[in-house]
């Protein structure tokens, strides 16, 4: 496996590769110790995926078949053993404490229940596990919010490079399905909007401050191993983007797997960011695009296309624990498992996500830019936020996208949540998630302004139009708080049970650090050459300033232009417990983009272990009770460092 900072191994296993062989999986024979640079030479050929890589490309993935008598006494089985362990998680939960020190009871429970459970994946079906998950639209949800199903024809857009083919078969019979998804505080504020425009009459669109705001659109990928899930299943992390945001998210239920091979899902995605721009007459500098995990990745894969075929680019990304490397190469898929709710596949199972979104030509596909993401140029891309959990499989990759795409000049606001696990931000009872999304706001608000080529722009009349006739309708419900839907009355209702009045002022009540009071500050503006500093609470500022933050990193850029670059070596590191991104270590500046798909990843990697990583990790360091108690005040450092714990 590949060493840290993709692994706390120093000695990996050296696996022998016949010269004509891609991938060899299982376990070497003899071990080395071999330099970051000597291991990742191996990514230096197109389409060959490293030596370390857990896929064999030419397996032949068997065929599923439905649950039997002997298959179902094998389950129950499993269900008790599983039982049993669990119970001996949670009583070693209470007597020793949990596996990661700022687990609470919910998380020893659910991970426990999750580790795995990919060795029997055979005794059960894709058909099995979609019904079991459908269940979940049963579960509590947080904020209220309204949600809008949309359906519409896929047209045919005369796409160019890998879809050209796929556009050409549209005939507009085709549809695909999403949703709307509008947080109760956003909503309040359009109410009022609309109900100042019905009070003004002739004027339309109303000429009230409140109209004239440059409104986002978020574009939400789903994960799921791109054979599960749907947007319905994500809307714990659609509502809280929309609420975070302030802005409309449409979440799209692209084809899955295996129904639909790659690159189908791209296609859906791409389908989709066209109709927001050309049908809905959004502005692309008004979009952002979201995922998390296989969704993450499809992010990444739709931004690369965009940019290889010369398309209009959205805003940003943010991306939440992306799948970018399907090669699975990376050690923290064997140091993580342990702690992570993300099983490891079994090679050629029929529940295998890789052979299933694949299919037969998977050696074809593998390292594909639009597949992995790790192995794509990045040249040109828009500003991302990276977020992942220090306890998922998955950190390694993601931490070496975001060193990837920092030297290629993109802006990179990577995070990395102590003890947390791959998608912690679906999960309301952790107090990283609520960090996560209140930094998705600073990154919205405060960051993005600051760092887009082209400003958002006012929605012209057809947009505002467009979208009120799609949100506002009687297909529109309202998700409440315990997870249950009913049929909404018009968004312009005023009789609604939710009072506008006072809505500014619940966004703002709302956007605070979960564990902190309301005098929380964050880091200061001067930043010490000493890495045991530690400002006083008294000197920092306060979350709720994005002037303050707007000064703070046009200082950054001012630096950049006047020559003092920041040293790679110093500062490489933030460790927080707040949630300010102005002081993170400007990218570095953009370089040429590579007119192939496939970089040269062997002097990638020797530029990252000459210079270290050119991105700045901030890391949000999680406290025990115990912790807690000791040191009721929240504290930061920082470190020289990559990411150490």
């Amino acid at each position: 496996m590949l060493p840290w900072p993709f692994s706390r191994v120093e000695s990996v296993p050296v696996l022998q590769i016949a010269p004509a062989q891609a991938v060899v999986t299982g376990f070497g024979v003899r071990k080395r110790r071999l330099s970051l640079s000597a291991w990742l030479q191996h990514y230096e050929k197109p389409g060959v995926a490293p030596p370390s890589a857990r896929v064999d490309p030419l397996l032949q993935q068997r065929e599923g078949h439905g649950i039997g008598i002997w298959d179902a006494c094998k389950l129950g089985a499993v269900v008790a053993l599983k039982v049993t362990e669990m119970a001996g998680d949670v009583l070693s939960h209470h007597i020793w404490g949990p596996r990661k020190k700022s687990w609470g009871i919910q998380m020893t429970i659910f991970t426990s229940l999750m580790r795995d459970a990919g060795r029997h994946s055979d005794l059960v079906d894709i058909a099995t596990i979609r019904m079991f998950i459908a269940l979940s639209r049963l579960v509590p949800l947080p904020p209220d919010a309204l949600v809008t199903p949309v359906t519409f024809s896929v047209k045919k857009r005369g796409l160019r490079g890998i879809l050209t083919q796929y556009d050409a078969q549209e005939t507009g019979s085709r549809e695909l399905s999403g949703e709307w998804v509008v947080s109760k505080t956003l909503w309040r504020r359009l109410q009022a909007e609309w109900k100042a425009s019905r009070a003004a009459p002739g004027s339309h669109p109303p000429t009230t401050p409140h109209k004239q705001r440059k409104e986002r659109v978020i574009l939400y990928l789903h994960g799921g191993a791109y054979y599960l899930f749907s947007p319905s299943t994500h809307r714990g992390i659609t509502i809280q983007l929309s609420k975070f945001a302030d802005a409309r998210v449409f979440a799209i239920d692209y084809r899955l797997a295996p129904e639909t091979r790659f690159p189908g899902p791209l296609h859906d995605a791409v389908a989709t960011y066209f109709r927001l721009i050309d049908d809905l007459h959004i502005p692309p500098e008004n979009i952002l695009i979201a995922g998390d995990s296989a969704g993450g990745g499809l992010s990444l894969a739709l931004l690369m296309y965009l940019r290889d075929n010369r398309y209009p680019l959205p805003a940003g990304a943010i991306l939440m624990s992306p799948w970018v490397d399907l090669t699975m190469s990376c050690d923290s898929w064997d140091s993580n498992a342990q702690y992570d709710i993300v099983p490891l596949p079994t090679p050629g199972d029929a529940l295998d996500p890789i052979a299933c979104y694949l299919g037969p030509h998977m050696e074809r596909y593998l390292t594909h830019p639009y597949a992995s993401p790790l192995f794509g140029d990045f040249s040109g891309l828009p500003p991302m936020l990276i977020q992942s959990g220090e306890a998922e499989v998955l950190r390694d990759e993601v931490t070496l996208l975001a060193h990837k795409a920092s030297l290629a000049g993109v802006e990179v606001r990577h995070e990395l949540y102590e003890d947390a696990t791959h998608v912690f931000q679906a999960f309301p009872f952790l107090d990283a998630s609520h960090e996560a999304f209140l930094s998705c706001h600073n990154f919205v608000h405060n960051v993005l302004p600051l760092l887009q080529v082209q400003s958002p722009q006012v929605l012209h009349i057809s947009a505002q139009t467009e979208l009120t006739h799609e949100i506002d309708n009687v297909m529109a419900r309202v998700v409440r708080g315990n997870g249950m839907e009913k049929a909404s009355a018009s968004i312009n209702d005023s009789s609604t049970d939710d009072s506008i009045s006072g809505s500014e002022q619940d966004i703002g009540d709302e956007i605070v650090p979960r564990t902190l009071n309301r005098s929380y500050k964050g880091p200061m503006e001067s930043e010490s050459d000493s890495d045991d500093d530690e400002p006083s609470l008294s000197s920092l500022r306060s979350p709720g300033s994005p002037r303050r933050d707007r000064v703070l990193v046009g200082r950054h850029h001012t630096a950049i232009r006047s020559g003092r670059r920041t040293s790679f070596h110093t500062h490489r590191h933030v460790r927080l417990t707040s949630l300010n991104m102005s002081t993170m270590v400007p990218a570095p500046t953009p370089t040429i983009r590579s007119s192939s798909s496939h970089p040269n990843i062997h002097s990638l990697c020797q530029q990252w272990e000459r210079s270290g990583p050119a991105n700045v990790t901030t890391t949000y360091a999680s406290q025990s009770a115990e912790d807690g108690a000791r040191n009721p005040k929240p504290r930061f450092h920082r470190s020289s460092s990559f990411s150490y714990f």
